[in-house]
């Protein structure tokens, strides 16, 4: 067990997370693997301030599934500091049992089953946009016409925002996904979503419709169970988490499928609907998109990974380091969308894994095969090494994705 005296100057300290090869670019950093097989845990610095970084499979589920390890990001120290002076504490950031009352009011409109439902409209929606951006003609940027305007429109309806309003909620989203951004700017980010929120949320208490903010209110609020500023911030969360993650994988999927053209032709070719679902769970572990946030901090003295981590020192879970843990599964460095990938961490692990994993799972079974299928022949309409990825976000994505068919 390593029980050193952490090292807290963060001139001596690696970055967190780290800059992707450009050669690369579907593969965590190269500094990675060597986390993974060194003793203990690594020291890193994340946001300008150290922490520990969980990068091996084991000891991320592990990490998940402590409670001691605690989520409630209103402790001294916790990674990253709390924005909340100004703004209610959102659920992901609780520890339980609040963490799970609060969950639970969501989660009905998230199921399997409720999602299930949504499948049809999520295929018009995807077909709608995909005619959209073949009568502007090519090229076409997939980011903006495609990869990003589904997911938004879905969380969207689902949650009762108008997507007429779609540019202030990705502008804002965007700092807030922004690991350059200053404290200041988050903070005022976070100030203005939560603000427009607030504002629909009285909107809906006056004209309610049949959508999750306004089922909160009848069921929630009006029993006293939740404030309105709970609505608003949960909504927030939602809203933010349920455009930005699910775009970033299907652009970027789109584009490992096509420098993999044999893959992409299992998907486009198959009529088997438990083949897409499954090329869908390797893509997920494959590019693991979320690179940073999922943060912890620990209430007592921990030993994790054989690492002594002492009470009030934070943690970051390194989950694309994880899923490309050969103690997981063989050959993690190669995209075989037939494989057996369950188990993997894109979405974390344990009580706060992603509430909203049905539902991003169905709109990436639905938009790639339709992309696939109807233009059979896109292609890269710049060369791979000219893409602009996001190296700097806290989602790993592409900023655009010039493609021509």
């Amino acid at each position: 067990m390593s029980t050193s005296a952490p090292t807290n100057d963060p001139t001596d300290l690696p970055p967190f997370p780290g800059i992707r090869s450009a050669r690369c670019p579907f593969d965590p950093p190269q500094e990675y693997a060597g986390w993974r097989e060194a003793e203990g845990l690594q020291r890193a610095v994340s946001h300008g301030e150290p922490l520990w970084v969980v990068s091996r499979h084991e000891d991320i589920r592990a990490a998940l599934s402590d409670p001691r390890l605690s989520a409630d990001d209103r402790r001294p120290g916790f990674p990253g500091g709390s924005m909340h002076s100004d703004v209610p504490q959102g659920f992901p950031r609780m520890d339980d049992p609040e963490h799970a009352r609060q969950r639970m009011m969501l989660t009905r409109d998230f199921t399997i089953k409720r999602v299930e439902r949504m499948r049809p409209d999520i295929q018009q929606m995807a077909d709608d946009f995909l005619d959209q951006m073949i009568a502007q003609g090519q090229p076409a940027d997939l980011v903006r016409d495609y990869a990003l305007p589904i997911p938004s429109l879905v969380i969207s309806t689902l949650l009762g925002v108008p997507y007429s309003d779609h540019e202030f909620f990705q502008q804002h989203s965007s700092t807030l996904n922004d690991a350059r951004a200053s404290r200041e700017e988050m903070r005022a980010a976070r100030g203005a979503l939560f603000g427009y929120l607030l504002e629909l949320v009285g909107r809906k208490e006056r004209e309610p419709g049949d959508d999750l903010i306004s089922r909160l209110l009848a069921e929630r609020v009006a029993t006293g169970e939740l404030t309105r500023q709970d609505v608003a911030m949960n909504s927030m969360i939602v809203l933010f988490a349920g455009h930005e993650t699910t775009s970033n994988m299907i652009a970027l999927s789109t584009l490992a499928l096509l420098e993999h053209p044999d893959q992409a032709a299992r998907i486009r070719d198959t009529d088997d609907p438990a083949v897409v679902a499954n090329a869908v769970e390797e893509l997920l572990r494959y590019l693991t998109t979320p690179q940073d946030h999922i943060w912890r901090i620990a209430t007592e003295d921990v030993t994790l990974g054989g690492q002594l981590i002492r009470a009030g020192e934070g943690l970051s879970m390194n989950l694309p380091a994880g899923n490309r843990d050969t103690a997981f599964l063989d050959r993690p460095d190669v995209l075989d969308v037939d494989r057996n990938a369950r188990g993997h961490v894109a979405f974390g692990y344990g009580a706060h894994q992603c509430l909203g994993q049905p539902l991003a799972r169905v709109e990436l079974q639905v938009a790639l095969p339709t992309l696939l299928r109807r233009l059979p022949g896109l292609r890269l309409a710049e060369p791979l090494a000219e893409l602009r990825f996001r190296h700097d976000m806290v989602t790993y994505g592409l900023h655009e994705l010039p493609v021509a068919w």
